[in-house]
């Protein structure tokens, strides 16, 4: 395994002038070389981020991460709350470097004595509907709703740029449970996923999931069938206002 594939993804921040960094990017450049045989897609979204990384060849889920974030001038701060690729680091702060060139980005941190560059691209800044970070919240079975209030452990759905990812886990025992991510569109009540990319089964990558939706209350409202053919009604919550728990 390539050397960046062990390093967590760095988060991004602007100097300068001030550009949004919400949206969907793709890793291009580590270290001066092209990233080829793996995908990286890094989301961007109500002050969180998600990221999946596969291997291009055959669809192998190679890892995920993701927290809040901050920024704050030339700096930012990360709080990783799922890090698939070395759990002992949820829960860590970190800081790092950022700068914007001709529309990309190229960030650049030491890490343990090693300097670490990347180049990310913007995939798109896309907005719908649905564009947003939520926490589910609510499940419908026959006429009855039954609510709950995510704690440490809970399942996020990270929509921006026309990517998406959820992702479950445990950020108190470091616990991840599975993600997925793709592509998606959200229009007219329609709402359809391609997957891309799958922790649980590499051989759902090039499925596509149609489902009804409706934002009442703020909150999205999502049925249909899922991947099992079972059908489900769900309830999501926008993140900052459905998770109570700490916050940057």
């Amino acid at each position: 395994m390539k050397k960046f594939l062990l390093l967590p993804l760095l988060m991004l921040f602007g100097t300068g002038y001030a550009q949004s960094i919400e949206g969907a990017w793709k890793m291009t450049h580590q270290n001066g070389q092209p990233v080829e045989d793996v995908e990286y897609i890094k989301i961007y979204q109500d002050d969180y981020f998600a990221f999946g990384a596969k291997k291009i060849s055959d669809n192998h889920f190679i890892g995920a991460g993701g927290g809040p974030f901050e920024l704050n001038g030339g700096s930012y701060i990360e709080v990783l709350d799922f890090f698939t690729l070395d759990p002992f680091q949820v829960g860590t702060v970190n800081k790092y470097k950022l700068d914007w060139v001709d529309g990309k980005i190229v960030i650049s941190s030491e890490i343990n004595g090693n300097m670490l560059v990347e180049i990310w691209e913007r995939v798109s800044d896309a907005e719908d509907d649905l564009t947003g970070n939520w926490v589910i919240t609510g499940r419908k079975r026959g006429e009855e709703i039954s609510r709950n209030t995510p704690g440490a452990r809970r399942t996020i759905k990270i929509l921006s740029g026309g990517r998406f990812q959820w992702v479950a886990f445990n950020s108190e025992t470091k616990e991840f449970s599975g993600s997925g991510g793709g592509t998606y569109t959200a229009k007219d009540g329609k709402y359809i996923e391609n997957i891309t990319f799958f922790s649980r089964d590499d051989s759902r990558v090039g499925a596509s999931l149609s489902f009804d939706y409706e934002v009442i209350d703020g909150e999205w409202h999502h049925s249909g069938l899922s991947s099992t053919g079972n059908p489900i009604y769900e309830i999501w919550t926008p993140y900052a206002i459905g998770y109570p728990g700490p916050k940057m």
